[in-house]
């Protein structure tokens, strides 16, 4: 028996309507989100998950390099981004927060202390709509609550997260820059 999602199987079935994201940097955060989200809760490999994410759709190209950068970015900083969170967060164990939520923070405190460019304000106000869209009820006032302390503290946060005298991992990537002509090919993933 096959499944008809518009059968009379489907007893109740609301749609909800999202609001399309601000900013090409918004289209890509709500696409790295699902891949890290789909990388931490099934396991699969970055690489695939990119390249399945990366679609033909002109909104999603035009900013794949930002997806892949925050991606990669986040995996390669995850032991020390989870470290800087369970500590703004000590109530709640990471492996027990929501994978939405614990995704959300990480693309937050990445783009606040490691890939600077990003306004704090920016960063925090993008993970709440994020929270809201994809999160639980009381996701997006448990994300807000986490980064603004951070927020509060992130200049030694960039330099713990980056080491001293480092900089930036933004200074060498061009805002402007639409890789449309980049071969089609697996991007490196520090996990494989």
């Amino acid at each position: 028996m096959d499944f008809d999602p518009d059968g009379d199987d489907i007893v109740d079935r609301v749609v909800v309507d999202h609001a399309s994201p601000s900013t090409d940097r918004s289209v890509a955060r709500r696409v790295a989100l699902q891949a890290l989200y789909e990388i931490d809760a099934a396991g699969h490999a970055p690489g695939d998950v990119l390249l399945n994410m990366i679609t033909d759709d002109e909104d999603v190209r035009k900013v794949r390099a930002y997806i892949r950068r925050l991606v990669t970015g986040i995996l390669a900083h995850r032991g020390n981004l989870d470290e800087v969170l369970q500590t703004y967060a000590p109530e709640f164990p990471l492996q027990q927060i929501a994978v939405v939520d614990r995704n959300v923070l990480r693309i937050a405190l990445y783009e606040m202390a490691i890939g600077t460019r990003t306004p704090i304000g920016v960063a925090i106000d993008e993970a709440v709509e994020l929270a809201k869209l994809f999160g639980a009820d009381g996701s997006a006032r448990f994300v807000n609550g986490v980064l603004g302390t951070i927020a509060l503290n992130i200049e030694p946060l960039r330099a713990q997260l980056r080491g001293e005298g480092m900089p930036d991992e933004d200074d060498d990537f061009d805002d402007d820059y639409i890789d449309e002509a980049e071969p089609e090919t697996e991007p490196p993933s520090p996990l494989d």
